[in-house]
């Protein structure tokens, strides 16, 4: 089955640095496969709480891959229980399709259980996506990356951060990078994604709950062209 532009860019993002990749609420491991097919070093590990998947998953992974059954291995679990200290190496945890509280949920856990490993993640939440970010500047992640995907008449953040803190390369709450363009495309994606954005929050503002700081500093973004 052919991949979106979503898991395609994921798919992309991915380099040959890491020991073990865990392709987390996977649903029918269209990324996870990916990854297999891309020959890398790591291990992939196929993770998803509901049991049925797991096991129609491992049926189709037996009959196409089973050439390379070294290198991928299904865990039904919750992805806050990750088993990285079981697996040496570098790790990569890629989380996407889940909301932004959850998926800022599982990271806090991931690294508070495993503090001296190094984790990098790759994250793609649908919803919160300010509640997140402000999550991974406070448990002082670095960013490696950050896109807007456009697909299915949505966009999407992309954010690739890692557990090995570097200077001046906080995650921004509202965003840097993702409000740079390079063609008349990406100008149009990144702000009609920030016309959203502002909309979303003057329309929470409307209501009983005070997101001034956060719909002023959305207001603030000035898109740059980086051509």
């Amino acid at each position: 089955m052919k991949l979106g532009k979503r898991l395609l860019q994921i798919s992309e993002l991915v380099s040959n640095d890491y020991t073990h990749i865990w392709d987390c609420c996977c649903d029918h491991g269209l990324l996870g496969a990916r990854l297999l097919d891309q020959n890398l070093d790591a291990k992939i590990h196929f993770v998803d709480i509901v049991t049925h998947l797991i096991e129609e998953l491992d049926k189709k992974l037996d009959t196409f891959y089973k050439h390379k059954s070294e290198k991928w291995q299904t865990h039904c679990l919750d992805v806050a229980k990750l088993p990285l200290a079981k697996y040496p190496g570098r790790h990569l945890v890629i989380i996407a399709g889940v909301g932004g509280d959850l998926c800022s949920d599982f990271v806090q856990k991931i690294t508070r259980q495993h503090p001296h490993l190094t984790i990098d993640f790759i994250l793609c939440p649908v919803h919160h996506l300010f509640t997140l970010r402000k999550s991974l500047n406070t448990l002082k992640l670095s960013l490696k990356n950050e896109l807007l995907i456009s697909e299915n008449k949505r966009i999407y953040e992309l954010i690739y951060v890692s557990s090995i803190e570097e200077e001046k390369a906080a995650v921004s709450p509202i965003g840097e990078h993702i409000w740079h363009y390079r063609d008349d495309l990406e100008r149009k994606i990144a702000e009609q994604y920030l016309n959203k954005t502002i909309s979303h929050y003057t329309r929470i503002s409307q209501g009983n709950t005070d997101v001034s700081d956060i719909l002023s500093a959305y207001q603030q973004v000035t898109l740059k062209s980086t051509r």
